[in-house]
């Protein structure tokens, strides 16, 4: 009932840059929190950075300084700046929504993945 669509990844050189969108569309009653993750081959996903309704954000230290998200709240959807990319950040990167999801009955929360995709970084 929720889709989330990510786009803009693709294959860059180190020290480049590179900006994520996800758009969320559907049966969506509001959005909460909003984020970015990554996994990257053999690894765990992990946090990259979350924005709230109202623009607090939170990073993970190996991003703190280089990347940015943002959101534009009237279009669902949220953005990933990426810049001075290294190969580290190498990863297929998803994006994740808090939605409250609208019904005919009542709305309900649920946590909403993206496909992911791809950013590769060359040395």
């Amino acid at each position: 009932q929720v889709q989330l669509v990510e786009s803009g990844g693709g294959l860059v050189q180190a020290g480049g840059s590179l900006r994520l969108s996800c758009a969320a569309s559907g049966s969506i009653f509001s959005i909460d929190d909003m984020g970015w993750y990554r996994q990257a081959p053999g690894k765990q996903r992990e946090l990259v950075a979350q924005i709230t309704t109202i623009g607090t954000t939170n990073y993970a230290d190996s991003v703190k300084g280089r990347f940015t998200i943002s959101r534009d709240n009237a279009k669902n959807t949220v953005f990933l700046q990426m810049n001075s990319l290294k190969p580290e950040d190498t990863a297929v990167y998803y994006c994740n929504a808090d939605v409250l999801v609208r019904t005919k009955g009542f709305n309900y929360g649920e946590v909403c993945w993206g496909e992911g995709t791809l950013v590769t970084v060359s040395s």
